[in-house]
């Protein structure tokens, strides 16, 4: 929390006609706060938005130990080279805050997890950095875990809500790789109206992969190390799009966090230059990193002290940021990815109904 302030999260999901969004401007050391519909007045023809398409997955299922204890478990990296890995979760559900659910039940290599259609998966490996934190093998492939997730899971979800989430409530427009377990909730303000705006601004749209993993897990240890690595998609055109945008003048906004790690740490792979391709980022970005790739961010409103929120502030000045954050507070702007949306990018003009 920041200052005398206590932030607010959305008890529901709010649609975009609800959303504010928060503009800071570290060009012109500005910052203020309009409507999330005005997101395409504030950029410019000849701008690029990179958006993540990865869909989201119903990535919680309820699961029972070999003792029959009942346990949440949560998968934390979809598929792909690193293989499944999930964090297991104590009795209880999302209702409890995650630091304050019981701790499950030890597991080593070789134990079995009872899965809700009567199979079991069984523990290939505990991770150092955590022994919740468990990669485990089906005893499927691959297609048949997405249609175990898809018949048995729910969506991962946290206590500030009021009603359980329905799976289409966390996707996005342009949400078509199921990669993601938990929403790339920064495109929210990007709907179908926005995005036929953007167009007509003259804004252009690109897209990658990422699969965005666990935001929490109640393990303060396993907390502080996320996000995990995690795997990227990036289309040759989505490189040749940005590559343009930079010769004309024009910005990248980068739309989430995880945007901003795939292109960030794609380029800082392959000696500054991005590529395209696939692979895996590992990225930490913090208020001493510079970004090469991107010019802007568009993601939710965080409270200080977390991750997210030291994304923000490698993109504009830290005393700006926590400036423009102390002015979100005392606005009643919404935290967490169900809440209200902030824009960082350089050269805004704060537009005559900002206040509105």
């Amino acid at each position: 929390m920041n200052g005398h302030q206590a932030w607010k999260a959305a008890a529901a999901p709010r649609g975009v006609e609800q959303q504010r969004l928060l503009v800071v401007d570290p060009r012109g050391g500005v910052a203020f706060d309009t409507r999330a519909r005005a997101l395409p007045e504030l950029l410019r023809a000849g701008d690029l938005v990179v958006v993540n398409d990865a869909a989201t997955l119903p990535a919680s299922l309820p699961v029972r130990t070999e003792s029959g204890r009942a346990h949440e478990l949560r998968v934390a990296t979809a598929d792909g080279p690193t293989g499944w890995w999930v964090v297991l979760m104590g009795e209880g559900d999302w209702r409890t805050p995650t630091e304050r659910r019981p701790l499950p039940e030890p597991l080593d290599v070789g134990d079995a997890i009872a899965l809700p259609d009567g199979t079991r998966a069984r523990v290939v490996e505990r991770s150092p950095r955590s022994p919740r934190l468990l990669r485990i093998d089906w005893g499927r492939d691959d297609a048949s875990v997405l249609a175990l997730l898809y018949r048995h899971g729910a969506p991962i979800q946290y206590s500030y809500l009021r009603r359980d989430l329905r799976i289409e409530e966390v996707q996005t427009p342009f949400g078509v790789r199921p990669w993601a377990v938990e929403m790339p909730s920064a495109s929210r303000p990007l709907d179908w109206a926005a995005l036929a705006a953007l167009r007509r601004h003259g804004v252009q749209l690109a897209t990658l992969t990422h699969a965005a993993g666990l935001s929490s897990t109640g393990d303060d240890a396993l907390d502080a190390q996320l996000p995990l690595p995690e795997r990227y998609e990036i289309p040759a055109r989505t490189v040749d799009a940005i590559a343009r945008a930079h010769a004309r003048g024009g910005r990248v906004l980068a739309v989430g966090t995880t945007v901003v790690r795939a292109l960030e740490g794609n380029a800082i792979t392959h000696g500054g230059r991005l590529r395209g391709g696939t692979g895996i980022t590992a990225l930490r970005i913090d208020p001493g990193f510079r970004p090469e790739v991107v010019d802007g961010l568009l993601s939710g409103v965080h409270e200080p002290g977390t991750s997210h929120y030291d994304v923000v502030s490698a993109f504009a000045p830290a005393a700006l940021v926590d400036a423009a954050h102390e002015h979100a507070a005392d606005r009643g702007l919404l935290v967490h990815e169900f809440g209200d949306a902030t824009l960082v990018l350089p050269g805004v003009a704060e537009p005559a109904a900002a206040a509105a």
